[in-house]
């Protein structure tokens, strides 16, 4: 079974805790946890499902015999990061919840109004009234984490009550693919569902991540989770905190990371910078006269250095800011200016979704069980296809056909069919029905997964 990233958001509190920058293991973790727990909170979404939906965790009740909606509830992590009543926790403990309610570990329930919400980072920013000064901790600076600091987990995991688990910083700056920010912590402290929206604390009780997601095959911890550095958190939680929205520049293109092969094509000395695949029209940079195979070396004052850089600095700038951009075209560098644009995260989706449903089927190899398109630019920035990659690509995949047990997926190119090249959607499935017609069991395929390629014997089934 393949491995797959999970959010964590099932039940209660837990806190993650850098014992010591020291490479010795402390007696005890018991003043840390004592001193951080009472902010460590239980946030409970509360959610209507539709009438003879079977609910997707143990702690649900399932629709009775009429048919009529019942309610559900999500349960994650937070903390409290102000004695007024400002709480922590990831986004999709909270996301589409028609009611939310936070529970200390004293056991007091509060009602929560949510402040506002970032789908990008997964953080969202809750406000709970109290009578009383309720107890905090405050943000340190992930920056400072080195790996192979030890780390310590207290919290719920799956509802049995507060737990305590230990183990290390294993490594930083985990990309798992959730968006343009993805620079997450990796812990070996066991966290599993539960742990969404809790905190990771230093030797000191700072704050130093917010945990998210775990690396399992069945959902559970395998020493491997994932936390949102404070570097990152506390300045999305500072923003929605004054104004409830989150304001990201953006300029309107797709990129690529630059390969040493990639480089070596475009007269670079070194791999650096990002390769711009793709434009959206109208946008910024289009407006600025960038152009498909620019490499982006240096935005403003700042290097870009390898692919990721551009949407960290990008996000981060000023709307409307004009900046000077170097692009590397045609073995030279040469200056754009660009003026960054407001990123509207709902229009974005929306305009993804459109050119989606848009895009139609123009094949189908039934005997593989797949439904196949030519390479589009709409259909290469759907699926992220490098440039440079043809064939033709997978948009569908019949889920009981042969392909699918294979692994294929929309997505996927076929750029080579036996021993020869893809040109053409014909050139599938031409090949597909005289292999049916000749009996033969199987067809090779050489298939690209996001610019890795790997061959694919899949059975042909009847049409």
């Amino acid at each position: 079974m393949s491995l797959k990233v999970f959010c964590v958001a099932l039940a209660a509190t837990t806190a993650l805790v850098s014992a010591s920058a020291n490479a010795t293991m402390p007696e005890s973790f018991a003043d840390l946890v004592e001193q951080v727990s009472p902010a460590v909170v239980t946030v409970v979404g509360g959610r209507k499902a539709p009438a003879m939906e079977r609910p997707e965790t143990p702690f649900q009740v399932p629709p009775g015999d009429d048919g009529q909606p019942h309610r559900g509830t999500a349960l994650g992590s937070g903390f409290i990061v102000a004695a007024d009543g400002y709480v922590v926790t990831n986004n999709h403990v909270i996301d589409d919840a028609d009611g939310i309610r936070v529970i200390t570990q004293g056991g007091t329930e509060y009602p929560a109004t949510l402040v506002g919400h970032d789908l990008t980072t997964d953080l969202a920013l809750l406000k709970i009234e109290s009578d009383d000064p309720l107890p905090t901790v405050a943000w340190g600076d992930s920056d400072q984490l080195r790996v192979g600091d030890w780390v310590v987990a207290v919290g719920n995991p799956f509802g049995l009550g507060g737990t305590v688990t230990a183990g290390i910083l294993s490594a930083r700056g985990r990309d798992l693919g959730n968006g343009p920010l993805d620079d997450f912590l990796q812990i070996d402290a066991p966290i599993n569902q539960g742990n969404s929206g809790g905190p990771t604390f230093d030797g000191s009780g700072k704050v130093v991540g917010v945990n998210t997601a775990i690396y399992s095959p069945s959902s559970g911890s395998v020493g491997i989770g994932f936390a949102i550095p404070s570097e990152l958190a506390e300045a999305v939680i500072a923003d929605l905190r004054d104004d409830g929205a989150i304001e990201r520049g953006w300029i309107g293109v797709q990129i690529q990371e630059v390969t040493p092969d990639l480089a070596a094509g475009l007269g670079l000395d070194s791999p650096k910078g990002a390769l711009v695949s793709g434009i959206a029209p109208g946008g910024p940079a289009a407006a600025a006269g960038f152009a498909k195979g620019d490499v982006v070396l240096r935005f403003g004052d700042q290097d870009v250095a390898t692919m990721r850089d551009l949407p960290r600095v990008v996000t981060g700038t000023a709307i409307d800011a004009k900046i000077p951009v170097v692009v590397w075209r045609g073995g030279k560098e040469m200056t754009l200016q660009v003026t960054v644009a407001l990123r509207d995260e709902a229009a974005l989706m929306a305009a993804s979704e459109r050119g989606m449903d848009a895009e139609p089927v123009a094949a189908e190899a039934p005997a593989l069980g797949l439904a196949l398109s030519p390479i589009t630019e709409a259909v290469r920035q759907r699926f992220g296809i490098p440039v440079g990659i043809e064939g033709a690509v997978i948009v569908d995949v019949d889920a009981d056909g042969p392909s699918a047990d294979k692994g294929l997926r929309p997505g996927d190119v076929i750029v080579q069919i036996a021993a020869d090249k893809v040109a053409s959607l014909a050139d599938v499935t031409t090949y597909v029905d005289a292999a049916a017609a000749e009996r033969m069991q199987a067809v090779l395929l050489l298939i690209n997964r996001g610019g890795d390629e790997r061959f694919v014997a899949v059975t042909i089934g009847k049409a």
